[in-house]
């Protein structure tokens, strides 16, 4: 039997919306070839000492909705996710019972909106910690946090250098931490 869906609003602590992206100019191949390479690659573009994937539910070639993976997480908390939205140019995951978060998050890749021959890959999620002990190492201590953050940052260079297209800087990471003390937006490159 499927797990059930964890979504943030059963969460603890902080609502954190996050960015990471990378523009490239002149990729080899075009967009929706790339994100079909993507989609029937997933685990090869995350680093496996981080967040290694394995699919566990659907077959085995590429992405289908409700497909289920496993992730073994660097640190004591490993997580599955499912397929639950899939188009042209993006695919979401959601977080299932027992992930270290709660929430969801969307891989996409499209046409840059002003610059010619560009693409943008774009990982976006909207989560909170799964229970108070997550959201104490998480936030509080930051270890989740920079364990994110790399695995992320090192997927989309990882598109990135299979583009084989020039990239106009380095990934780009937007954070917004909504609480009850407030809304904070961070930037990081």
């Amino acid at each position: 039997m499927p797990k059930p869906e964890q979504p943030a609003d059963t969460g603890s602590g902080p609502f954190f919306e996050r960015r990471y992206w990378l523009d490239v100019q002149h990729p080899r191949q075009s967009a929706p070839a790339l994100f079909e390479h993507i989609k029937c690659h997933l685990p090869d573009f995350s680093p496996d000492l981080l967040a290694d994937f394995e699919k566990s539910r659907g077959a085995a070639d590429c992405l289908e909705t409700d497909d289920e993976f496993r992730i073994k997480i660097l640190g004591p908390w490993n997580g599955d996710v499912r397929v639950t939205e899939l188009g042209p140019d993006f695919f979401e995951l959601a977080t299932l019972q027992n992930h270290p978060e709660a929430g969801r998050i969307r891989f996409s890749l499209r046409p840059h909106a002003t610059l010619p021959a560009t693409i943008r890959f774009e990982i976006h999620s909207w989560a909170r910690s799964r229970d108070g002990l997550v959201a104490f190492t998480y936030d509080t201590l930051g270890l989740g946090r920079l364990v994110q953050q790399q695995t992320w940052q090192t997927f989309c260079e990882r598109v990135g250098e299979f583009s084989g297209g020039l990239w106009l800087g380095p990934v780009q990471v937007e954070t917004i931490k909504q609480s009850q003390s407030g809304t904070q937006i961070t930037h990081d490159a």
